[in-house]
């Protein structure tokens, strides 16, 4: 039998300012744009959506949400608006991360200032950074910015460096970096890192199919694309891991995987965008240069993974 996920009462012990912990299907919030502009009206729809069909938790203004594309008073308004409509139902992370540490530090304080209960920082991308540059930055970001909870991003595949498990364990001494977002796809990198930093520091699936084996191995729950057009089930199965009950998670995995390979036939989040126009939740599936809408091919494959799950 697989190991225990984080329990409730392990999870709890990072609690966000009181609020809820933070643990489960934290959806990874598509950007609605309308004309070039932020669609405030259909990204309020999908925020509330999101918590009335029970997402554990809110990430705005990252990769799903197109952050390298946003402007800074784009992220802000962002960061803003989801602490309104959650209003504290749930918990906000907030994506800070750039590949400028002194930018990145910019964007937590103010995201700390708004209110968040955490931040999310991508390593920095394009400059591939040594294992010791990784260090320092989120070293630099950490102690300029203390009083807000820090997870680490690592996702290789869009920004070409990975932080090694011992460069997390030496930032998980660091009291304000929490947890991390692990996005390689790599188990062995999982249990390497729950093995170095033990059960207190919060793992993250960055990747909806690694999403229940990440759990088995202890990990606290997922950052997920999937979420934005099948929160519930999401949340239902990374309910079923926190109970322990490994049969009902692992039968959600396998119903919820072909929409997981739907949400990457193309780039993300240009499948998930789509998916939600076409279920009338945003009101385009608009996305920003050099990002192009999805070929009509691949709509009707996703109309037809989407007509499988009764969606449309």
């Amino acid at each position: 039998m697989p190991a225990k996920g984080c329990g409730k009462k392990s999870c709890a012990s990072k609690k966000s300012k009181g609020k809820k912990a933070l643990q489960g299907a934290v959806v990874a919030l598509v950007t609605p744009f309308k004309d070039g502009k932020l669609d405030e009206e259909s990204y309020r729809r999908l925020v509330e959506w999101q918590i009335k069909n029970g997402t554990h938790g809110l990430l705005t203004v990252g990769t799903t949400g197109e952050s390298a594309t946003l402007s800074l008073e784009e992220k802000k308004r962002l960061y803003e608006l989801t602490m309104e409509i959650a209003g504290g139902k749930v918990p906000v992370i907030a994506g800070t991360g750039t590949n400028n540490t002194a930018q990145s530090i910019e964007l937590t304080k103010m995201a700390a200032e708004i209110g968040v209960d955490a931040v999310l920082m991508v390593t920095p991308y394009y400059n591939k950074p040594t294992q010791e540059g990784l260090y320092q930055h989120y070293k630099a970001v950490a102690e300029a910015v203390k009083k807000i909870p820090i997870i680490l991003y690592n996702v290789p595949g869009r920004t070409s460096v990975s932080l090694a498990p011992e460069t997390v364990a030496r930032l998980a001494k660091i009291k304000n970096i929490v947890g991390i977002k692990e996005a390689t796809g790599s188990m062995r990198q999982v249990t390497e890192i729950i093995q170095l930093c033990g059960n207190k520091f919060l793992v993250f699936s960055g990747d909806d199919f690694t999403a229940y084996p990440t759990m088995a191995l202890g990990g606290v729950g997922v950052i997920s694309v999937a979420s934005n057009v099948m929160p519930k089930e999401m949340a239902d199965m990374m309910n079923a891991c926190l109970k322990g009950n490994w049969d009902k998670g692992r039968k959600l995995h396998f119903k919820l995987y072909n929409l997981f390979k739907a949400m990457f036939i193309e780039t993300n989040p240009v499948p998930a965008k789509t998916a939600l126009h076409l279920m009338g939740i945003i009101d385009t599936a608009e996305v920003r240069l050099p990002l192009a809408p999805m070929s009509e091919a691949n709509v009707e494959k996703l109309k037809g993974v989407l007509a499988e799950y009764k969606l449309l």
